[in-house]
Formats: structure tokens, sequence, C-alpha cells
């Protein structure tokens, strides 16, 4: 397995590790619940390193990643960044990613998913040479290169600010700047983050990494700042009813199936958009839809979705019993008829119909 620069600093702090896109990555500390919760309310600390950046340069850029990508990434100023889906020719999702827009038309910075780091280069490399992209050169993968930090919580840029000397705490949501912190030169700062808490994502030279560590987690003492495992990034994005890439997104599966119309523009042309108009007008066969048990019991991917009746309609892709309500809660892809708001279900729980309903994100409510 491979490991982040972090890793010793896991296993010290006691984190139960597993392995996750083949990385040795910590899955809890203190808790799921009690780190999701310190993040809802305060703030903490995820080592994201094993997410994949590739830089994409030269005046070439623009076209590939209109060609490959559902948003007009046209419409991204310079310190602004985009969220997307990378397309494929059957209108289905490679990867969802960020756009980070160093200097329109010509640079930009990229942020896969790290199980999909090599399958995702490859799909751009197969598609750069028709639009006079150079691999190699203009198409860097320099995932090996970079460690990443995810300070997120509604303290969190309060802490990031005590290290920083100019002003950040005003920056708008999906920005970012490079930034000199706690003395380490060249750190990326962005206002992106899956928890739907606020705060950061920093981005370093791995030879900084530890150093960046320290001097977030020494700032933060003061607002009782934690190490967060990626469990409870998982509960986290569900109770915000953000897609993950191997659940909610797949190859043969559309952005608009998904939800993600409103990063989908059809307005303009990109790989498989033929498809999705087609869908668009034809209708859609099923939808990602959001649910909520009435009764006890914990959703899990692969469970049956059922209509009242008992028939089954669909499948949950993520599931959980919500840190916050304590309820439990997911999200499927069910027979499109059975999407509406407030439409009964039910979730086939170890053979037996749990009563369900579906509701509207978030399911958080703060």
């Amino acid at each position: 397995m491979q490991q982040t620069p972090f890793t010793e600093i896991h296993r010290a702090l006691g984190a139960k590790m597993a392995e996750f896109a083949g990385y040795e990555m910590p899955i809890e500390y203190a808790g799921i619940t009690a780190e999701h919760l310190c993040v809802c309310r305060n703030v903490g600390v995820f080592d994201v390193s094993h997410m994949g950046e590739f830089r994409l340069t030269g005046k070439q850029s623009l076209p590939l990643l209109q060609h490959l990508a559902s948003n007009d990434v046209s419409q991204v100023p310079a310190g602004k960044a985009q969220y997307t889906c990378l397309m494929n020719e059957h209108g289905g999702v490679v990867d969802d990613f960020l756009i980070y827009c160093v200097k329109p038309e010509q640079d930009y910075f990229l942020v896969v998913n790290a199980s999909n780091i090599d399958k995702d280069f490859a799909h751009f490399a197969r598609y750069a040479p028709q639009f006079g992209v150079s691999v190699g050169t203009d198409l860097v993968n320099i995932s090996e290169q970079i460690a990443q930090l995810a300070v997120q919580g509604p303290n969190a840029m309060k802490v990031l600010q005590s290290l920083v000397d100019e002003p950040i705490t005003d920056m708008p949501y999906y920005s970012f700047k490079e930034v000199r912190l706690a003395g380490i030169p060249n750190v990326l700062l962005a206002t992106t983050g899956y928890t739907g808490a606020g705060g950061a994502e920093l981005y370093v030279d791995k030879q900084n990494a530890v150093a960046l560590w320290n001097a977030v987690m020494q700032a933060g003492k003061a607002f009782g700042i934690a190490p967060i495992g990626l469990g409870a990034r998982d509960t986290l994005r569900l109770e915000m009813g953000y897609c993950l890439y191997g659940h909610e997104l797949l190859d043969d599966i559309t952005p608009l199936e998904a939800n993600l119309g409103w990063i989908t523009k059809l307005s303009k042309n990109f790989l498989g958009a033929d498809i999705l108009r087609q869908q668009k007008e034809k209708g859609l066969q099923r939808k990602l839809l959001a649910f909520q048990l009435l009764e006890r019991g914990v959703p899990r991917a692969g469970y049956e979705i059922c209509n009242g009746e008992g028939r089954k309609i669909g499948a949950v892709t993520s599931g959980t019993m919500s840190p916050l309500s304590k309820e439990g809660i997911g999200l499927g892809y069910a027979e499109t008829l059975y999407s509406t708001l407030g439409t009964p279900l039910c979730i086939k729980i170890r053979e037996k119909l749990v009563p369900a309903q579906v509701v509207k994100l978030p399911f958080r409510k703060l």
C-alpha cells in the first residue's frame, strides 16, 4: 500500500488505518460520530493526500477541457474553481473532478478522485493529441508531488487566517489563491471542500507537508481542532447529498440521472452530449433520489429500494445513520416515477421492508 506524508502521524495518534484507493488511510480516530460533529460544529483536519492532481497548460488547454468536461470551463475566471464531470462517449461519468483556473485558456490545476487517477489521466491522454496537447509536457500528472489537507468546519478559516498575513476569511466560495502559510511558501489555499461545513483545502509540496500539518494543528488548539478520518468524511458528504464516485457516479450513469444537470451545459458540445440531449428529450428512466427511513434502521449500499407494494424499483448507493439526526438516510437510483418528494418507499433491510420516503437534500439541517 502507498502512504501519504502523514501516515506516521496518523499511527502515532492511534488512528484506525485501512486501505483506500491503494493508500493506507485513517478511517477514524475518536470515532466517526464524534469526528462528524466536530466538523459540523467546530473544525477538523482531513488528510486527503491520496487525491490526484494534474496540471494542464498551453493554448489548447481550454478546448481539451471543453471537449471532456460537462460544465462550461470557459466561464471560469482566474482564481476560481469549478465542479464538473469527466465524460465518456456514452454520456457516462468517468469521474467527477475540480478545475482550478490559474490563467484562463492556458493554465489549469485539476483534482481527481484517488481511485481514478490512472484512469482519468489515460482518458485525458487519449484525447489530448486531437487538440495538440502534449502528454508529459502540457498535460502532467503531478499527484506524487502534492500533499493535501482539508481544514473544514465553521472555525476553519479563523484557524487558517492566524497563519496567513493576507486576508482570507472573505474569500468567496470556490475561489483560491497561493499564500505563504506559517512561513511555508506556495501553499494553494482553496475555499472548496466535501463536507458542507465550510473551510478550505490546502495543496502543498510533499516536502512541506508535515510542517503544514503541525502548523495547522498548533493554530487550531484554541478552537479544539481534531484530526478526522475518512469514515466521517463519508457521513459528512452523505448528509449533504454529495455524490461519490463508485456509488452515485459510474461510467454507465449520466449526470442527468445523478441530478447533476446544473453542471451539465448542453448548450455546448462535449463528449457524449448528444446522448444526454436525447435522454433529456425522451425522459429519464431512472433517477437519483434521497430518502429517509420512517422507522429505525440503517440503509446500506446495495439494499433494494421497493415501492409500497414491495416491488423492487431500484437500489441504495449510499446509506448511513445520520450522526446529527440519528435517522437512517440514504441515496439511491430508482424508477423516475418514484422520485417525487414525499413519495413513500420501502428499503429492504435483512428481508424486512422498512418504510421510508423521498426527501429534499441536504439531509443536514443545522
